[in-house]
C-alpha cells in the first residue's frame, strides 16, 4: 500500500513542527511539503534552520503558499491529507477550499470546533461563513468521538486545556456522577510554548511570572461547556515553563457517590485508549507527561467532593499528537502510529 501524502499548512510554528518530527516518522504517512504563508519572513527557509533538532531528519523547506485560492486548490489535489496549523481565520478560509479539493482535514485552530455561528463572532473576532462545515465537523476529542472521527472529512482537533479538562471530567459527567448544582471549577497551568512562537512581551520567558489570564472570557470556557454538556469555571494561568499543561479540578459529587464508583467511570472511558494513563493515587507531573502524547489523570475523594488532576504535553497529546491520532483513527490506522 502506498503512503498517504501529508502537507502541513503554518509549518513554521511550535505544532507545525512537532507535527513534522511526526509524520515524518509515520509508517503510513509520506510527509510531502511544508508551507507558510506567501508573506512569511520564515518562507523558503528550511524548517531544521528554525528547529536545529530537526537537523538530518527534517530538512525540507518552509514553502511560500500561493496567495490564490485557485491556485491553493490546484496545489491540493496533489496531496491526501492535510493538518492546518493556522491562525483561526485562515483555517476558516482554507479548510473548505483544500476539502473540495479532494482532501482530508485535520484543523488544529478553533474554526470549526464549535457548531455555533455566534460564537466565532464572540470569542474569535470574526463572523464564520461556513455553517455547513461547522454542522459536519467532527470534534477532535480523539478518546470520545472515535466512530465520528472515522467518517469524516472535517476533523476540528480539540484545543489544549479543553483535552485536559474534557478528558478529566467527562467520564464523571457521561456516568451522572457530578452534582450540577455546583460548577465544576477548572484551573490550569500552561506553558509560554501555548501563545506561539511569535515574540511578545506578554509571553516573554523572561517577563512571565505565574498568572490568571483571560477571567471569565477565555475562548476555550464555552468548547469545554458546549463539548461537556455541562457549564464549567475555566481559570487558565500562564507559568514560566516552556511547554505542558496541569489542570486541577474541584468538583461536587451526587450524594452516595463513592471513590469506587469513579474509579470505575475512568476504567470503563480509557478502556483500550493507549494515550490516557490513570495514575491511581499518584497525581500526575507536568515532567511526566513532557514530549510524550499521553494525557496523565489521577483524582482523590473526600466527602463529597471530588478533586481530579490532569497533565499533558501541550503541543503533543493538546494539538500535534491529538491530530495525528486523530488521522490514525480517521485512516484506521493502529491510534499510536508515528506517536512514539
Amino acid at each position: 500500500m502506498s503512503k498517504l501524502k501529508a502537507i502541513i499548512v503554518g509549518a513554521s510554528g511550535y505544532t507545525g513542527a512537532e507535527l513534522a518530527l511526526i509524520l515524518n516518522r509515520h509508517p503510513q504517512f509520506e510527509l510531502s511539503g511544508l508551507y507558510v504563508s506567501s508573506n512569511s519572513a520564515d518562507a523558503n527557509k528550511p524548517i531544521s534552520s528554525l528547529y536545529p533538532q530537526l537537523r538530518s531528519l527534517v530538512d525540507l523547506p518552509l514553502q511560500p503558499l500561493p496567495a490564490d485560492n485557485t491556485e491553493i486548490g490546484k496545489l491540493a489535489q496533489q496531496f491526501d491529507t492535510v493538518f492546518l496549523a493556522t491562525a483561526h481565520e485562515v483555517s476558516h478560509n482554507y479548510a473548505p477550499i483544500f476539502l473540495n479539493a479532494g482532501c482530508q482535514v485535520f484543523d488544529l485552530s478553533g474554526a470549526y470546533r464549535v457548531n455555533n455561528a455566534e460564537f466565532y463572532t464572540q470569542y474569535y473576532g470574526f463572523e464564520h461563513q461556513h455553517p455547513q462545515l461547522l454542522q459536519s465537523a467532527v470534534y477532535g476529542l480523539a478518546e470520545w468521538n472515535h466512530e465520528q472521527i472515522k467518517h469524516t472529512d472535517l476533523v476540528a482537533v480539540a484545543g489544549c486545556y479543553p483535552t485536559v479538562s474534557q478528558l478529566s471530567l467527562k467520564p464523571l459527567l457521561e456516568n451522572d456522577l457530578i452534582d450540577r448544582s455546583q460548577l465544576p471549577v477548572i484551573n490550569a497551568v500552561s506553558g509560554v510554548s501555548g501563545a506561539g512562537r511569535k515574540a511578545s512581551l506578554t509571553s516573554s520567558f523572561c517577563e512571565v511570572s505565574l498568572n490568571a489570564y483571560g477571567v471569565f472570557n477565555h475562548r476555550h470556557q464555552p468548547e469545554i461547556a458546549s463539548h461537556l454538556g455541562c457549564d464549567v469555571i475555566f481559570t487558565p494561568h500562564l507559568g514560566n515553563f516552556k511547554r505542558g499543561i496541569l489542570a486541577t479540578i474541584t468538583a461536587k459529587l451526587k450524594a452516595g457517590v463513592t471513590a469506587e464508583q469513579v474509579q470505575a467511570a475512568f476504567e470503563q472511558a480509557y478502556h483500550g485508549r493507549p494515550l490516557v494513563r490513570l495514575c491511581g493515587r499518584h497525581f500526575p507531573a507536568i515532567k511526566q507527561v513532557e514530549f510524550t502524547p499521553f494525557c496523565d489523570i489521577a483524582f482523590a475523594v473526600k466527602d463529597q467532593h471530588i478533586i481530579i488532576v490532569g497533565a499533558e504535553d501541550n503541543l503533543l497529546k493538546g494539538a500535534s499528537a491529538q491530530a495525528v491520532q486523530c488521522a490514525n483513527i480517521r485512516y484506521n490506522f493502529p491510534e499510536t502510529a508515528g506517536l512514539f
